[in-house]
């Protein structure tokens, strides 16, 4: 059982203010974690929680939401404190009231989230390893952009999915597809940008002024298209979103293909993640990919 007295002392340690007495109640925390509204004297707090020996993946997190907060690009919950008790890890958030993307906020996304991307480093990596959902996501770091999503993206996921017993033709394919990978980017040479790493339709919304906020990050420096992919993944924001990004930042041609690059390792993730369910779909995009690199 969760013990919310121990997550509320941590953040009185953190910020100096009295949280006594406090209310709590469970709401949605996705299918990772377990999450709680707690209401305090000091104001309201957004609490995830999971295993003890979890606290790594709230570390990663919260430095995934510090780094894209310094950068006051877009909306992202402030971190309060992180860390574990006896039962639990925890990740403590600013409570932020949050309803759906409309109109504007939309194009606003857009906008805001080339300006995150803006933010750059001499390598594709990050300072650490975090997850992608509750699977462990390598992060070394890499000059070379197509290494990376060779080794430390695709290689990983079907690695993986053989390991839960997905092998076989999937398997032999994606090899065959991790080879040519170069094929993708003959004309097109990616700067590494920062990403949230998650972002689909689930991990943004909009605040009560109407302003995004995104959230949920598995923050790393790559291809700005492995962001954009994502957002058309499971719904995705529409084309104000893009007309929005278009405004601030270029968009190449060959992201129509290299979308579904892209888009395969969340694919290959979901396999992992929750079963045969996303198989076929797995499966099909490898085919498509490497009926492209046949041309």
């Amino acid at each position: 059982m969760t013990d919310l007295a121990a997550i509320v002392t941590e953040i009185e340690l953190a910020t100096g203010d009295n949280c006594q007495p406090f209310s709590s109640r469970s709401i949605g925390g996705g299918c990772i974690n377990s999450a709680y509204l707690l209401e305090t004297p000091a104001g309201d707090f957004f609490v995830k929680v999971n295993r003890p020996d979890l606290t790594e993946m709230f570390a990663a997190e919260a430095i995934g939401l510090q780094e894209m907060s310094v950068i006051s690009a877009v909306r992202v919950p402030t971190v309060i404190c992180h860390g574990r008790t006896a039962s639990d890890s925890f990740l403590v958030l600013e409570y932020i009231p949050l309803g759906s993307l409309r109109g504007k906020a939309n194009a606003t996304l857009g906008e805001q989230l080339a300006h995150l991307h803006a933010k750059g480093q001499p390598y594709f990596g990050w300072s650490m390893d975090n997850t992608i959902g509750s699977t462990p996501q390598p992060n070394d770091r890499q000059h070379d952009w197509v290494t990376f999503w060779q080794e430390q993206r695709l290689r990983h996921q079907y690695q993986l999915a053989a390991k839960r017993g997905f092998g076989g033709q999937l398997l032999k394919n994606g090899e065959l597809l991790i080879e040519n990978v170069p094929a993708f980017f003959t004309d097109y040479a990616p700067q590494p940008s920062l990403l949230h790493g998650d972002l689909w339709s689930g991990n943004a919304a909009a605040d009560d002024a109407g302003q995004p906020v995104i959230f949920d990050p598995a923050c790393y420096y790559g291809d700005a298209e492995a962001d954009l992919a994502m957002t058309e993944l499971f719904g995705g924001f529409g084309s104000d979103f893009f007309a929005g990004y278009r405004s601030v930042r270029n968009i190449d041609a060959g992201y129509r293909v290299r979308k579904t690059l892209y888009n395969l390792y969340h694919i290959l993730n979901h396999v992992n993640l929750f079963g045969g369910g996303y198989f076929g779909q797995a499966e099909s995009m490898t085919h498509q990919l490497l009926a492209e690199v046949k041309g």
